[in-house]
């Protein structure tokens, strides 16, 4: 029994009559009634009673008419389901994402992405660079937005998105907490709040650089996270460097200061396998750079 079968007979029962279920399946009426024959002999019943004047269904034909109309409308169903999830509209998504990207970028890509794949089940994860990078390579999370500089091998893509400038976060009584703009010198006898390098070596040593080149080797404190960070300056326990996007979460006792020239900034990027077969996250990634691109500071 195939689909067609089922389309030919359900025709046939709804005008109940050969020429003009005929008509509507755009095929001759010979052919049409071979096939409800032929489909009436492998069921082994009758599905129809023929007279020259009319067409009626059996009791057979009745039953077997109402699980053909589900049937029918069960594979449309399959075949809408596999063209969306072949477009990425359906399926699953495991998005890994360092703590500042959901202070001003991951927002706007989750707003655009439900608006447009609804029905893509999400799991979010934050997670440093060095445990997305895992997590890529190993196939536990489809795709990451990741801070840069990273090291990867050529398994995986890592496309940049945008970068912005470091700020120095301080506690609102600190000595500099008026000034309008701090110079990374005038750091120099603080602790600083840092992520560990293990977690982030890339982003650790573009802050370890840039005081070098501000001319002292800090001394550093490593909080477990964002939020820890944000709570030891407000303690008043140092100060901290991180993306301005930071000036989106609000802290009481914290304040955000431009640095003077010249001004480290750190990129963005979104990462993902290279053989990567879900029709999911080529869609994400799209909406990833569309987002982006509208972003002040984006990558060229």
């Amino acid at each position: 029994m195939e689909l067609r079968h089922l389309r030919y007979f359900v025709a046939v029962a709804e005008e109940l009559h050969f020429s003009r279920a005929a008509a509507r399946l755009h095929i001759a009426q010979p052919p049409l009634s071979q096939q409800i024959r032929h489909l009436e002999h492998e069921l082994g019943v009758t599905l129809l009673f023929r007279t020259r004047r009319r067409v009626e269904l059996t009791d057979a034909g009745r039953a077997f008419l109402e699980e053909a109309r589900r049937l029918l409308a069960q594979a449309e169903r399959a075949q809408r389901i596999a063209r969306r999830a072949g477009g990425g509209e359906v399926g699953q998504l495991s998005i890994a994402f360092v703590p500042s990207a959901d202070l001003d970028l991951l927002p706007r890509v989750l707003r655009v992405w439900h608006a447009r794949f609804p029905d893509v089940e999400l799991e979010l994860r934050t997670l440093l660079p060095a445990a997305q990078l895992e997590g890529l390579a190993g196939g536990h999370i489809h795709v990451g937005l990741v801070r840069l500089p990273v090291s990867v091998g050529r398994d995986l893509v890592v496309e940049p998105l945008l970068s912005e400038p470091i700020v120095a976060v301080l506690p609102q009584r600190h000595r500099l907490a008026r000034r309008s703009r701090v110079r990374l010198a005038e750091l120099a006898d603080e602790t600083i709040m840092l992520f560990q390098r293990h977690v982030a070596p890339g982003y650790y040593d573009l802050l370890i650089s840039a005081c070098l080149g501000a001319g002292f080797t800090p001394r550093t404190f490593h909080p477990g996270s964002l939020q820890t960070n944000l709570a030891l300056v407000s303690a008043g326990l140092g100060v901290s460097l991180l993306p301005a996007s930071i000036r989106n979460l609000r802290r009481a006792g914290v304040v955000h200061r431009p640095l003077a020239p010249p001004v480290p900034r750190v990129a963005l990027a979104v990462a993902w396998r290279r053989d990567e077969r879900s029709a999911v996250v080529p869609a994400f990634v799209d909406v990833v750079r569309t987002v982006a691109r509208g972003t002040p500071g984006r990558a060229t």
